[in-house]
């Protein structure tokens, strides 16, 4: 909560440990505190130094009472401020043309020299079925988030958890013909690989980033991190932190392994122009590998001019 005076006294800390501080004004924030939240914002944009952090804003649905009066006063306000405007429970293109057009006016209102790019929130039903046109939508579409609580509700889903797994969703070994009754191993499965994989080959079909979003249980940094890492393996870029707590877990998931960067180092260097194949550690490594280790190398080396630990580690 942006006007929470504890929380705002927190914020020029943890704009040097993050890449995107995100000022929420949706869910979480109680409907009488609505504009002190937006207000709390306006102030923390405006007397902080966020230096390389990029400052993101979560408004208030379209359908909400609050959601035009968060733009009109972010964007006149701060609008120099922020990067990025993320819409929440996003359903098709029409929302994101509604943005867009209602951006244009506000940053010609306010002067100001550069656009706002959208950022969507996975959210619905209807918005997963309609995702490769929400990423079309518009040239300001940075990309989306996934949001895991209120599209479990959208599709009826019975759980009650915020991302992660459940301990119901499990496969079954077939039964021992020997020991019909002998325990038969289960494997809990991912409630949300279909969904992250439709939004990964939306967003890259685009030229957008897609982002795995929030972890529910903060006591739980294990399965957080098997989230995010989850996340991370099927092409997401980042992921949100609901906590202090979660930052050092996504820093680390979202950092390729120092092993698998110098693995990758070493393919590149074998075959420069990509062609060819050739045999490394009884692996074949042709086209198709190039590619993937120029993937890993290329995070590698953006990550690597912000951190020297890791620019060390994956000997740049």
């Amino acid at each position: 909560d942006p006007s929470n005076p504890k929380m705002a006294a927190k914020v020029p800390d943890i704009a040097r440990k993050v890449d995107v501080l995100l000022g929420n004004l949706e869910d979480a924030i109680q409907t009488e505190n609505k504009v002190a939240a937006r207000e709390g914002l306006i102030r923390i944009a405006k007397e902080t130094n966020f230096g390389d952090t990029q400052l993101w804003t979560r408004i208030n649905s379209l359908d909400s009472p609050w959601m035009l009066d968060d733009l009109t006063r972010l964007v006149t306000e701060i609008g120099d401020k922020l990067e990025v405007i993320m819409v929440p429970k996003v359903e098709g293109a029409w929302d994101i043309h509604y943005v867009d057009r209602l951006l244009a006016q506000l940053e010609a209102r306010a002067g100001l020299k550069r656009p706002l790019l959208v950022h969507a929130i996975l959210e619905t039903a209807t918005g997963v079925a309609n995702v490769e046109e929400i990423c079309a939508a518009s040239p300001r579409m940075q990309g989306l988030s996934l949001g895991p609580a209120d599209l479990a509700a959208s599709r009826r889903m019975k759980t009650t958890r915020v991302g992660g797994g459940h301990p119901g969703y499990v496969v079954r070994t077939d039964p021992d013909a020997q020991h019909p009754d002998a325990p038969r191993p289960t494997a809990q499965q991912d409630l949300w690989h279909y969904t992250m994989a439709r939004m990964v080959d939306a967003c890259c079909a685009n030229g957008i980033l897609p982002y795995y979003g929030p972890f529910g249980d903060i006591k739980d940094s294990v399965a957080c991190e098997d989230q995010f890492r989850n996340a991370f393996l099927m092409g997401c870029v980042g992921a949100w932190s609901l906590h202090p707590s979660q930052i050092d877990i996504a820093r680390k998931v979202f950092s390729p392994p120092v092993d698998e960067v110098l693995w990758a180092k070493r393919v590149i260097e074998a075959m420069p122009d990509g062609s060819g194949t050739v045999m490394m550690d009884g692996k074949m490594q042709d086209d198709a590998t190039f590619k993937q280790c120029k993937v890993m190398v290329a995070l590698a080396r953006m990550l690597a001019t912000k951190d020297a630990d890791l620019k060390a580690a994956y000997q740049f």
